[in-house]
């Protein structure tokens, strides 16, 4: 498996198609849902949040009878949730990357974005905020500060530093 690669943020859809890996990821392995990431690509309308945003019931029905993704009604609906959360914080002055930067720490804005986006936890805020450039704590500082193992984030930090990059973006 390799590691993730850090993005430059070109639009909101980059946005929500990082959250929505973190998203489809979590519980799951993570190679399962790069398989079929084109399939979730088009199913989610390229992750465009203005589209995503207006799903509704049918959108989820067609997403759940296609068979080439992973079919969890709560996940899915969550995306559909989390594009409407990321419009609304884009229409803020300066955007949701002023949103993202708007926080004294690390852990202020993570725990803020566990509390506005669904099934964001600690791992996946870690990731999201990891992929889309902002910065986070180094993982050995994090993960001990955090309960429960993560082993799958483990893997990603231990093949960031065989490339030679680092879990810190600060």
């Amino acid at each position: 498996m390799a590691i993730p690669e850090p993005i430059a943020p070109q639009s909101l859809a980059d946005y929500l198609a990082i959250m929505s890996r973190a998203v489809f990821q979590a519980g799951l392995s993570w190679k399962m849902i790069e398989t079929r990431w084109n399939d979730y690509l088009r199913l989610f309308e390229g992750f465009d949040p203005v589209l995503v945003a207006a799903f509704d019931g049918t959108d989820v029905e067609r997403i759940m009878a296609d068979g080439a993704v992973v079919r969890t009604y709560r996940k899915i609906v969550a995306t559909v949730e989390n594009a409407r959360t990321l419009l609304e914080l884009d229409r803020a002055p300066g955007g949701f990357r002023a949103y993202l930067r708007s926080f004294e720490s690390y852990e202020a804005l993570a725990k803020d974005l566990r509390k506005r986006f669904k099934f964001m936890g600690e791992l996946s805020a870690y990731y999201v905020l990891f992929r889309v450039g902002e910065p986070v704590p180094p993982f050995e500082r994090w993960e001990i500060a955090i309960p429960g193992d993560h082993p799958r984030m483990r893997e990603m930090i231990a093949l960031a530093r065989e490339k030679g990059t680092s879990s810190e973006t600060a």
